[in-house]
């Protein structure tokens, strides 16, 4: 079954339930919280006389400005669809209580993306979710209206999951996809602006940042945020999250990796790379993602330290086999 036969399949399905449940991933980024209040305002406009909600844990505050949860009740579920969006394995899906639903779909893009909802439709080649929901938009377009709070939606949803458009997987569909989001008349300035302006004090951390980084024999660059270096410099756990690209640009460095610690005794590990496969990595610490760019969580620095290994010994093996690419 091609793309549109699978994107007008979702459709007929939307078009049976007079409730519909948006859920997505735990510790949500910018792909799944644009892609899910983004679907949200898309149904809205297309079907008003339909109960669209969202259901997820807290949103970061530099997402805030594209919707918030709605309070659902156990009974809501009676007779709904419930959709989960960007979410590659059942056990990150925020909130169980899709499978209260009637029906479920799932829709994702991840590389290491499993079925678990009534209709499964994963497809890895496409950098972002978000680009996947202006394809169904697209594939259903005589049947839907894009306003321009879902064209905003998506557009942080695609640039934030391909760094601008910088990353791999990113082609002439994308940008088409970019386009007609655009030409709804979004102020790209204005979503830039939100997506990236920082306050001062992560700045100062970004300069911490700079002077304690860490380098494994063959080039991992890491940084670690415990609570107190956080509470010291007045940022959030978001805020820390958000610097693990600022370790990117350092020739050799093909990995590099962010370890936030929680509240409750957990390290939140960020990892990213260039060129190098390494969501395999992370799967076997509670965690998976891209190819390139994935998260996991650990529990002690004996983990801290077999992650830090593993993943130096694939740069290792990379660089010998690929001298040219730094």
């Amino acid at each position: 079954m091609n793309k549109i036969a699978i994107y007008n399949k979702i459709l007929v399905k939307i078009k049976q339930y007079d409730t519909i449940i948006i859920h997505r991933h735990i510790r949500p980024d910018g792909d799944c919280i644009g892609s899910q209040m983004g679907l949200k305002e898309l149904l809205k406009a297309s079907f008003p006389q339909k109960r669209i909600l969202t259901v997820g844990d807290d949103i970061p505050n530099y997402l805030s400005h594209l919707g918030q949860n709605d309070e659902i009740k156990d009974e809501d579920y009676q007779n709904a669809l419930a959709m989960v969006i960007d979410t590659a394995t059942e056990d990150r899906i925020c909130d169980h209580r899709y499978k209260l639903a009637s029906y479920s779909i799932k829709i994702d893009h991840h590389d290491d993306s499993f079925d678990f909802a009534d209709m499964n439709f994963i497809d890895p080649t496409v950098p972002a979710t978000g680009a996947l929901m202006v394809e169904f938009y697209l594939a259903n377009k005589d049947q839907l209206v894009l306003n321009k709070a879902a064209a905003e939606a998506f557009y942080t949803a695609i640039v934030s999951d391909t760094g601008r458009f910088q990353y791999r997987g990113v082609n002439g569909d994308v940008l088409r996809a970019a386009a007609v989001l655009v030409d709804t008349g979004i102020d790209i300035e204005e979503i830039y602006s939100k997506l990236y302006l920082k306050e001062f004090a992560v700045f100062v951390l970004q300069s911490f940042v700079y002077k304690k980084m860490k380098q494994t024999p063959n080039g991992v660059v890491y940084i670690h945020f415990t609570q107190k270096i956080m509470e010291k410099f007045g940022v959030s756990i978001e805020d820390a999250s958000g610097l693990v690209n600022v370790l990117s640009q350092i020739k050799g460095a093909l990995i590099w990796v962010a370890f936030i610690d929680y509240p409750d005794g957990s390290t939140r590990v960020r990892l990213r790379s260039r060129f190098v496969a390494i969501n395999d990595i992370a799967t076997g610490y509670r965690g998976g993602g891209h190819l390139m760019a994935a998260g996991a969580t650990i529990y002690s620095l004996k983990e801290k330290k077999k992650l830090l290994e593993e993943l130096d010994l694939r740069l290792k093996e990379y660089k010998l086999a690929n001298p040219e690419k730094q």
